[in-house]
């Protein structure tokens, strides 16, 4: 596995790896430092590129099928819990009908940046930061926006599933994430929009909830 992860700090002791996948125009800056914060009992990892470019080459044989479900097929394991983040599933309705943010000029494109907030005010007041910045969040988003999967027949994973979410941001349609596992589903709403995760109040939340229910997770696998 360390061929395809970047730890974000060693925990020998550790008892579940949880692998963190950047949102839109993010990157792996912002889960950086959960690797001091988590406990000793779980390790915070990210993609490195070795995995991205495995799953690129997997995902064109199979375009219609969820990145989620293809990582099991690569490294045939399955997760012991999956934690998804303020997105519909890409089978939803919901998702297929929302505007596409990509397809907008530029100007309009920060202007939508702008009104959902979340974006430091002196990156969005620098030509040159734009300049780089426009073209990789829009592309990003294009990826995105542009998903699609069929819903599958049955559920793809037997693991708990939790979806969070802001409060304020636009709605999504989480409730169609509980059929891809036959295992619990839980939907827990936080205060905020959609940056709502930058908030340490309710990233303490979350991690504390991820560490403990990995935890739980692993005895039940011992």
């Amino acid at each position: 596995m360390e061929t395809v992860v970047n730890c974000f700090k060693k925990r020998p002791d550790a008892v579940a790896r949880l692998i963190c996948f950047p949102w839109a125009g993010g990157g792996s800056i912002h889960y950086a430092r959960w690797g001091n914060v988590l406990s000793s009992s779980v390790e915070g990892e990210v993609p490195r590129k070795h995995f991205t470019c495995t799953c690129l080459h997997v995902v064109a044989k199979a375009p219609r099928k969820p990145c989620m479900v293809l990582i099991p097929k690569i490294h045939n394991m399955e997760p012991v819990h999956i934690f998804l983040s303020g997105a519909s599933a890409p089978y939803s309705e919901t998702r297929i009908k929302t505007p596409k943010r990509s397809d907008l000029s530029d100007e309009d494109f920060l202007k939508w940046l702008i009104s959902i907030g979340g974006t430091p005010p002196e990156l969005l007041a620098n030509p040159e930061v734009l300049k780089l910045f426009l073209p990789a969040l829009k592309a990003d988003l294009h990826v995105v926006e542009n998903y699609r999967c069929n819903k599958a027949s049955s559920p793809l994973f037997s693991c708990p599933v939790t979806c969070f979410d802001g409060k304020d941001d636009i709605p999504h349609d989480l409730q169609a994430w509980k059929d891809i596992t036959s295992g619990d589903f839980t939907i827990k709403m936080f205060h905020g929009s959609h940056f709502y995760l930058k908030d340490s109040g309710n990233e303490k939340i979350i991690l504390d909830y991820v560490t403990k229910h990995l935890e739980t997770s692993e005895m039940d696998y011992l």
